[in-house]
């Protein structure tokens, strides 16, 4: 059960299972609320004598328990303000984190390009699976797939956890009003079983008629889906008036983020998950 930790007027959310840090047991703090960076400083050493008290070996954050939830720490920016879904921090907090004794454990960045300056590429023909958009109906169906295929095509990121189904869908399915069907995409075989996705959504952080559409995650089972689902999603929001393409949250040394910058994406945020040993 996570737990509240509070010293003065600043606060955190303790998180007691979460996922292990090179072979160590781990809690995570997340939701810091601090005026200051001194303050900020003073929770998070509260909350490492607590978990260290309950046999934790490290601190990682910001995490709300796994990698499904938010987390990410903000470290650099253009001053642009923040897009749907994505996670926030102040420069206070960054500054607790360092001072507290936490250094950067994996990195991340959100680019931004332009759909005119997308080289257009049309895959070619594939005979392992082919495309096609969302219908819009049956949201917890569709859903519970993605679920399945995350599990799997994520398992071996650092940092995975499993989640459960009924976790997923309460995660998810409060944003189905918002969702475009032409944005979700997917990849199936002749059987019609799902071996790639990809889940865009409209940047409805600028307005009810945003500019920007965010590709928001994709995942694969099978070689070359990843790069035709990006190929329809970007002829998708030309299409529907978007004018920029918003590449969420890579991680640095993943295969977004090559093809990312191959699509001539600049890069306008960065962000860290942070540790600490408690060895």
């Amino acid at each position: 059960m996570m737990q509240e930790i509070i010293h003065g007027d600043a606060r955190l959310m303790l998180y007691p299972d979460a996922p292990d840090w090179d072979g160590r047991r781990t809690m995570a703090i997340a939701k810091l609320k601090c005026d200051t960076a001194a303050d900020g400083v003073a929770v998070i050493e509260q909350a490492a004598t607590v978990a260290k008290a309950a046999g934790a070996q490290g601190l990682i954050g910001p995490m709300e328990g796994d990698t499904w939830h938010s987390y990410r720490l903000v470290t650099e920016g253009d001053g642009s303000a923040p897009f749907l879904m994505e996670p926030t921090s102040k420069p206070q907090d960054l500054e607790a984190f360092a001072r507290a004794g936490f250094t950067p454990i994996s990195s991340y960045f959100s680019a931004a390009v332009a759909l005119s300056d997308i080289p257009v590429t049309t895959p070619g023909p594939n005979d392992a699976f082919s495309i096609m958009a969302w219908d819009g109906t049956a949201p917890e169906a569709l859903f519970a797939q993605v679920h399945a295929l995350s599990c799997q095509a994520f398992a071996g990121n650092p940092f995975y956890k499993d989640i459960s189904l009924p976790d997923f869908l309460a995660m998810y399915m409060p944003f189905v009003p918002m969702l475009k069907p032409d944005l979700i995409l997917f990849a199936r075989d002749a059987q019609g079983d799902l071996k790639g996705f990809l889940f865009g959504m409209p940047n409805y952080a600028e307005g009810p008629q945003p500019a920007s559409v965010i590709l928001k995650t994709y995942a694969s089972l099978t070689k070359g889906a990843g790069h035709a689902l990006s190929s329809r999603f970007y002829d998708t929001a030309r299409a529907m008036g978007f004018k920029t393409a918003i590449h969420a949250l890579m991680h640095d040394d993943n295969l977004s983020a090559i093809r990312s910058g191959m699509n001539n994406a600049h890069v306008f945020r960065r962000y860290a998950l942070m540790g600490r040993s408690l060895d």
